[in-house]
């Protein structure tokens, strides 16, 4: 079993208002969640740990996650409310964001929320995304991340959030709590440049993340593909050709695939990931990215399953014409 340790909010999507109202869609999201169900679509025992507040939206959150087979053992339920991050669109189509989440169900978690002893059928945590910056959840996890370092692996997604978080100093110091305990680093090719001000290339952000303890790093760039960093030596894959519909959830996707694919193997353990050579590592970043494309072809944070995937990476049956 996987356990994710993250937040989960609403997405409301605004429609330009009318005269008197305007049209709201809201839909389940955080990309801890998204991790959770992605893992739990590939087939592996997944649970999630994070507030999930009493009102409609917790309810319609915790509902999903129950759907999708998460377990929901870890779940701590409270009268705050839920986070909501609002979507609408300007007058010449860009997106603008309005994040409200002070004191809310998913950032309220206190170190006396957390399991004393996770079950030894736990194989790995992850962490990621504006819940390991914003308090008190961010120590919260922090204590737990290395409370279970050693035992089992950690798996960090480094998912810069600065509109959440605003000053990048702060941001800077709260994951570096998580980079110390981690087995696994993932981040795009963003992430390295808005965490560091593009004064690190991605080969010296994922040194930087080696040297901090992490056995595997691996970095996504989009279209271009990926390339995973351990000290086997460094490794790419070249990104899926496909029609992009959107690329919400694709990060996500990829971390969820990655790790799905180390348990299905029995080698979600630290030692067994350390030792992991480059061929093993780029059939992981091929998987990952197999996954990451099917998302991006989908309108929304929609993960593919593993059947999806495996369908999607079947060699054609058409006739080769010469």
């Amino acid at each position: 079993m996987i356990l994710v340790c993250g937040e989960a909010l609403i997405d409301l999507f605004v429609t330009r208002p009318g005269r008197s109202e305007m049209s709201v869609r809201a839909v389940a999201g955080g990309s801890p969640f998204n991790v959770a169900i992605g893992l739990a679509r590939l087939g592996v025992r997944t649970a999630f740990l994070s507030g999930i507040s009493h009102d409609h939206f917790g309810a319609f959150l915790a509902d999903r996650l129950a759907c999708e087979g998460v377990d929901d053992d870890f779940l701590v339920r409270t009268d705050r409310p839920s986070t909501i991050s609002i979507v609408a669109t300007t007058d010449d189509g860009q997106p603008n964001y309005a994040f409200h989440g002070e004191g809310a169900a998913d950032r309220s978690l206190g170190l006396a929320d957390l399991p004393g002893t996770l079950p030894n059928d736990i194989q790995a945590l992850t962490f990621g995304s504006y819940s390991m910056a914003v308090e008190p959840v961010g120590t919260t996890f922090a204590a737990l991340a290395r409370r279970e370092h050693g035992r089992r692996v950690i798996s960090v997604d480094a998912n810069v959030r600065p509109t959440v978080v605003g000053d990048m100093q702060s941001w800077a110091v709260a994951a570096e709590r998580f980079y110390r305990t981690a087995t696994i680093i993932k981040a795009s090719d963003e992430d390295v440049r808005v965490a560091w001000s593009g004064r690190l290339s991605i080969a010296d952000a994922a040194a930087y993340w080696l040297k901090c303890g992490a056995r595997l790093v691996v970095v996504t760039e989009g279209a271009k593909g990926a390339t995973a960093f351990s000290a086997a030596g460094s490794v790419s894959v070249s990104g899926r050709s496909v029609v992009v519909r959107d690329t919400v959830g694709a990060g996500d996707t990829f971390h969820a695939a990655l790790l799905a694919q180390l348990a299905k193997t029995g080698r979600l353990h630290p030692d067994a990931i350390a030792a992991l050579d480059l061929s093993a590592i780029r059939e992981l970043l091929a998987y990952g990215t197999a996954a990451a494309a099917i998302t991006v072809s989908r309108d929304g944070a929609d993960l593919p399953t593993a059947a999806d995937i495996d369908a999607s990476t079947e060699p054609s049956t058409e006739p080769c014409h010469a």
